[in-house]
């Protein structure tokens, strides 16, 4: 289960956020370069979520067959629902080439899983991105409750705001009430969203105790240590 929310609402005061920009993908040179993290999101029609999220659990291996998944999650509250989230790992962009291909001919899963789910979905997003250098990628559970924060950052990237942000979500997870599972920020994306050059960031939580109270605790401290603040638009 994810809960989505906007980390600014809580963490800074109410301001205007600068736009949106979309950076569409890259066949150049860069499609060789490390791995990277793609972020899927479906929205699904509301009367098909239980069928969607059934057929995927049965086909699922299908698709793992092609590329590692990292996590697969459907949200519980917070923004739009009835969607779902998930991440796969490629090696650089063109493995991820080699895989989208891999897939377009592979019938059993274009005939069991893609085809019958096409109709269920309203409307699909995709994300590239990179883990922040200081960051390592650590499994998730299968069970428990997670929680994904988007900021929407100053250009520069991590070398610009990483120390700061570091600090800030270590203080946040130092508390015992959660564990980080990535922090990463966006290389392509988010799709049909146009404006300014920015950078988005994406801290992915796994909560062992998740309540209002916790959440409190963790947030006032993440504002005493929150000279990253500057850094997001």
């Amino acid at each position: 289960m994810l809960v989505l929310r906007s980390g600014l609402t809580r963490a800074l005061a109410a301001r205007t956020l600068a736009p949106q920009v979309c950076s569409s993908f890259s066949t150049g040179p860069r499609q060789y370069d490390g791995t990277v993290y793609e972020f899927r999101t479906y929205y699904l029609k509301p009367s098909k979520m239980n069928e969607f999220l059934e057929n995927t659990k049965k086909n699922i291996h299908l698709r793992t067959a092609h590329s590692e998944l990292v996590g697969y999650w459907s949200v519980e509250f917070g923004g739009r629902m009835n969607k779902v989230f998930h991440i796969w790992k490629y090696d650089n962009f063109a493995h991820r080439t080699q895989v989208r291909k891999a897939l377009a001919k592979d019938k059993e899963w274009q005939e069991q899983y893609l085809i019958p789910n096409l109709a269920l979905i309203d409307k699909q997003e995709s994300e590239i991105t990179y883990l922040v250098p200081w960051c390592k990628l650590e499994k998730p559970p299968k069970e428990g409750i997670y929680e994904l924060a988007a900021f929407q950052m100053k250009p520069g990237g991590p070398a610009l705001w990483g120390d700061s942000f570091k600090r800030a979500v270590h203080a946040h997870i130092n508390r015992g009430y959660t564990k980080l599972v990535g922090v990463f920020h966006a290389e392509y994306g988010v799709l049909n969203r146009v404006s300014g050059v920015q950078y988005s960031v994406s801290v992915i939580l796994y909560t062992t105790q998740y309540s209002s109270y916790s959440r409190s605790l963790v947030e006032r401290e993440c504002r005493q240590s929150c000279s990253w603040a500057t850094s997001v638009s």
